[in-house]
């Protein structure tokens, strides 16, 4: 996708880091976050729509039936393929300013071309078994079989086209890996468009802090969804506007303000305001440490049904 230079990508292997270091890189630089785990349900309407017969099969199926078939019919039924297509179309009709930054497994070489703002984090088969392990998942078992198949199909598409890569060894912390990154999209950031005013800044975080609401309504409003979707705990992007500010707020999907977003209450960290322009914000000792994602700040994907 070589025609759409203000775009960011990152792409890797699942487990590897993609959507924290895309979501803390957003919030310091004033970047439109994409996050292609927040549209899963979204892109399976649409493929369902169109007749895509994977995606027909996996919804008819029970929640257990789905991760007894060979692991071949989980990547094809993950729509893989279908949804970095799906990704480039929803990112090219997105604002040209400020810069976006679009990560998510679907984000493949293939999707975006092999360019020099492109990245992708791959691990190792032990670092991804033991993260994976880490967010509660059972070795040889449903999505953890999936998610070490997509791992190798997506270092051999990497290798084919020669892409830049960055591997994550587990000896790298969180914050390193987010050094590493930045540093590579150093040019394309210093050259921006990025978002310089507490108001564009809080319209941002409000986009990407709703994209998660609207994922979690898509999940429950299937008919086979189990009860209690909506009553998940996501900690959300403090929208104080502060350039400085990482806090997250936790707080329920249901609990989340309403549309429109226009005029709706900011959600704010304990004791954060609103900046103006005139004021300085939320206080630097919210920010602390870069934090790691855990299992409940994470959007809900088709793996997880």
């Amino acid at each position: 996708m070589d025609e759409a230079p203000w775009v960011l990508w990152v792409g890797g292997s699942p487990g590897a880091g993609k959507t924290t270091v895309a979501r803390l890189l957003a919030r310091r630089h004033g970047l439109r976050w994409y996050n292609a785990d927040a549209h899963t349900w979204e892109h399976r309407d649409r493929a369902i729509a169109a007749g895509h017969a994977a995606a027909i099969t996996w919804e008819r199926m029970s929640r257990a039936e789905r991760w007894t078939v060979p692991v071949e019919d989980m990547v094809a039924m993950s729509l893989h393929q279908e949804r970095g297509r799906m990704i480039t179309d929803d990112v090219r009709a997105l604002p040209h300013s400020p810069l976006v930054i679009a990560e998510g497994t679907p984000v493949t070489p293939s999707v975006t071309g092999p360019d020099g703002r492109a990245v992708w984090l791959l691990t190792s088969a032990e670092v991804q078994h033991a993260r994976l392990v880490e967010r509660g998942m059972t070795p040889g078992v449903g999505a953890f079989r999936l998610y070490q198949a997509l791992r190798q199909e997506i270092e051999a598409q990497v290798e084919e086209y020669g892409a830049r890569k960055l591997v994550v060894d587990g000896r790298q912390s969180v914050a390193d890996t987010v050094a590493e990154v930045e540093a590579l999209f150093a040019d394309a950031l210093a050259e921006g468009p990025v978002a310089t005013t507490a108001v564009a800044r809080r319209r941002l975080l409000r986009y990407a802090n709703r994209a998660v609401v609207s994922q979690h309504q898509h999940f429950d409003a299937r008919p086979w969804a189990p009860a209690g979707a909506l009553s998940t705990v996501y900690g959300f992007a403090c929208e104080c506007g502060h350039e400085a500010c990482m806090a997250d707020v936790e707080l329920a999907i249901a609990d989340f303000p309403r549309l429109p977003d226009e005029g709706s209450p900011p959600v704010l960290a304990l004791g954060h305001h609103v900046v103006r322009p005139a004021s300085q914000g939320c206080s630097p000792s919210a920010e602390g440490d870069v934090p790691r994602s855990s299992p409940r700040d994470r959007p809900l994907r088709s793996h997880d049904a």
